[in-house]
């Protein structure tokens, strides 16, 4: 009943941060969406869990040897074949929605990242190869992955812009997104129908600044503990409202233009000490996503607070946001090294799953 509440009352739509193919052969999905799941996302950390965590693969990856596929050939054969279930299954809420919402979200290859050519172009080989219109192309938020973003929504296509963790970082991500359909626009093709999200990690601010504030150790920075995230997406829904509420904006909206929703990511607490909804209660307000793992989306939907959150407040956001720079912690570092993290984890586990599966191909021949 929450996952519904959250959207009919608050117009936030849950997804849910986890695929696998065991989801799809027993109807797990489709009962999730059901109860109100509206969208997903998928990462190659969710897919090497997936893949390596069972059997259910095996099969397939048999037959894509079989027919002499390489190991990386095969390993996007099997995310598609996911991936492609899920957009069966939110095909519904897709229709329903009216294109705002049903979307299943794909990364291209996490490797990638800091080449700004390769990423377009397998951003955009892997929206043609899908080719449906409720997928969206995770691409990082890196610098180098600014103008991917750009060209892509120019051209039209759905993305999910991913990794995103400051707000000097998140207004140029906006920037794109808005540059991309005024291109369009300017080029006399429709801006209608496309869709993009701008995915904002939560817990992991928490998890570094945390430490830091630890080291310091003052009464006062211990108080500052488990407050900078959710004060950093307080502001960053600031900002969304401000770019999207520009005469500038108001003009390509009328042309049917969609605002890019803020999508809060990274939503399962880390510290044991705080309450395991916390990063959805505090985070909740119309044209958001917030996309829970399946322990946070049962939290949730168990023992969740429905109420509006994330514009309450912000000015006691602020004041924490600048008294944990004020003990001299560097936030713009501290954007910098989740973000070289993220994509360092992504390129991990791409990597790591690629060598199970070599291991599995020689023991296939």
């Amino acid at each position: 009943m929450n996952l519904q509440r959250v959207f009919l009352e608050h117009g936030q739509s849950p997804w849910l941060d986890n695929l696998q193919r065991g989801y799809l052969n027993s109807g797990k999905l489709q009962d999730l969406v059901r109860h109100g799941v509206r969208g997903l996302t998928s990462n190659p950390t969710i897919f090497q869990k997936a893949i390596q965590g069972s059997s259910d693969y095996d099969h397939q990856f048999n037959e894509l040897m079989t027919a002499g596929l390489s190991v990386r050939e095969a390993y996007w054969e099997m995310v598609l074949s996911d991936i492609h279930g899920a957009l069966d299954i939110f095909e519904s809420v897709h229709h329903d929605s009216g294109g705002q919402d049903g979307f299943v979200s794909v990364e291209v290859d996490p490797s990638l990242a800091h080449d700004a050519n390769a990423t377009l172009e397998a951003a955009r080989s892997l929206h043609q190869r899908i080719d449906r219109s409720n997928v969206m192309i995770k691409i990082p938020a890196t610098s180098e992955g600014l103008p991917a973003i750009e060209a892509m929504i120019a051209e039209g296509r759905n993305v999910n812009v991913t990794l995103i963790f400051s707000l000097e970082r998140y207004e140029q991500v906006i920037d794109a997104y808005i540059n991309g359909v005024t291109q369009r626009f300017n080029a006399g093709l429709p801006i209608a129908g496309i869709a993009s999200v701008a995915s904002f990690f939560i817990s992991r601010v928490d998890a570094e600044v945390d430490k830091q504030l630890a080291d310091i150790g003052t009464d006062e920075a211990l108080g500052l503990q488990g407050k900078t995230a959710i004060s950093q997406a307080k502001l960053a829904y600031r900002l969304f409202t401000q770019k999207f509420s520009t005469e500038q904006w108001k003009e390509l909206a009328e042309q049917g233009a969609s605002v890019q929703r803020p999508l809060w990511a990274s939503t399962s607490t880390k510290n044991p000490s705080y309450p395991d909804t916390m990063y959805v209660d505090e985070l909740i307000g119309p044209h958001t996503v917030n996309t829970l793992p399946d322990v946070t989306l049962e939290a949730f939907a168990s023992h969740g607070t429905v109420k509006r959150s994330i514009d309450t407040n912000v000015d006691q956001a602020e004041k924490y946001w600048e008294k944990v720079q004020s003990l001299g912690i560097d936030l713009g570092r501290v954007s910098t090294q989740l973000e070289s993290e993220g994509v360092s984890s992504f390129i991990s586990s791409f990597n790591d799953l690629i060598a199970t599966l070599e291991q599995k191909r020689i023991s296939f021949t």
